[in-house]
């Protein structure tokens, strides 16, 4: 996902590239359109189609996997970084009313996810991930509900005929942060699932209002969170931008069977025979959607940044902490201080 950006920037720039957008191919039966963000797209899997675009679409995603089991076309329009805006502005035009399923993964760029995760990785004595937090949260209960609405509601004309489900987003933490290079401290990760939640209690009210099936990640994740035994969610990675993703398990036991039933109608398993089909699709998958690179090029790409104690803004703040930049010790005892008092400061508002 990527960082908010102005609304109508994102959707003159998507409308100019639109112009220069080739006709959409004639949908054929069992056609199935993937739409939305790094969640749809595959971002954590490592593993990407060449298709002259940054979007990371993966053939491990859970569009590719669904469709690979069952014998549908994908037109694989999910990018890494879009926002509703990107969505309607290069993706809807893949839909027609040939369509008979489609999928959709959107809302989280709205909301500022990559920076609010960058802000909250930080020391407590450097961050402001409570403001962070909260300005996501006001623009998930302010400005996005209407958005979806809009989406939607595009996604229904352009599409009659479709089956749509509506996919969320999974709790990414579980309290505790076993990685040596962030500081989410334990309140934070509380928060920052809230945050899931309520992003998904939105999405979810504006897809049932338009008749979608909405699909709840969060309980089918439990248990998978970054720094569980066994993660469906990348915690800090190289490259970093694999960070704060479901990897292939997490596409392919989590996300897959979870959307397969409602958007097919059956069930789905991972068999060897699955797998391959869905690799073997690489090149059709890279070719159809190079189709479609000049319109992609307008998404700005999600980037989650690794907290860096170098910089300028980092020493000035490590002096009016008291922090020792040279003691690992020095830099956690503070975190563990200034985060504790700011999650007592967020417990009396």
């Amino acid at each position: 996902m990527a960082m908010t950006r102005t609304f109508g920037a994102v959707a003159a720039l998507g409308a100019a590239a639109a112009f220069a957008l080739p006709a959409a191919p004639a949908q054929a039966a069992g056609s199935y359109v993937a739409l939305g963000d790094s969640y749809a797209s595959g971002t954590g899997t490592r593993t990407y189609l060449r298709d002259g675009t940054t979007c990371q679409r993966s053939v491990y995603a859970y569009p590719s996997l669904i469709s690979a089991s069952k014998g549908l076309t994908l037109n694989f329009r999910a990018c890494s970084g879009a926002t509703v805006a990107d969505v309607t502005n290069t993706q809807l035009s893949a839909l027609s009313s040939a369509t008979t399923q489609v999928s959709i993964s959107v809302g989280g760029n709205d909301a500022g996810f990559a920076s609010v995760l960058t802000e909250c990785a930080k020391p407590g004595w450097m961050s402001n991930c409570n403001g962070a937090i909260d300005g996501a949260q006001s623009i998930i209960t302010g400005t996005l509900p209407a958005r979806l609405s809009t989406v939607f509601a595009a996604i229904r004309a352009k599409a009659p005929n479709a089956k749509v489900v509506v996919v969320g987003y999974p709790r990414i933490f579980q309290g505790e942060d076993c990685n040596a290079l962030t500081w989410f401290s334990p309140a934070e990760e509380t928060r920052l699932n809230q945050t899931a939640d309520l992003l998904n209690s939105k999405i979810s009210a504006q897809a049932s209002a338009k008749g979608f099936i909405f699909a709840n990640p969060t309980s089918r994740f439990l248990g998978h969170a970054v720094c569980d035994p066994v993660e469906w969610l990348n915690g800090l990675s190289n490259p970093v931008g694999e960070s704060y993703h479901p990897n292939v398990a997490g596409h392919r036991d989590g996300l897959a069977p979870l959307v397969s039933t409602p958007l097919t109608g059956s069930a789905f398993t991972s068999t060897t025979a699955t797998l391959r089909t869905a690799a073997a699709s690489a090149d059709r998958l890279a070719s159809q959607q190079r189709r479609f690179a000049t319109a992609d090029a307008s998404i700005v790409p999600e980037q989650f940044r690794l907290p860096d104690l170098t910089t300028a803004a980092a020493r000035a703040a490590a002096r009016r902490a008291g922090v020792d930049l040279g003691s690992r010790a020095s830099i956690d005892s503070a975190d563990r201080a200034w985060s504790q008092r700011q999650a007592a400061q967020y417990a009396t508002r």
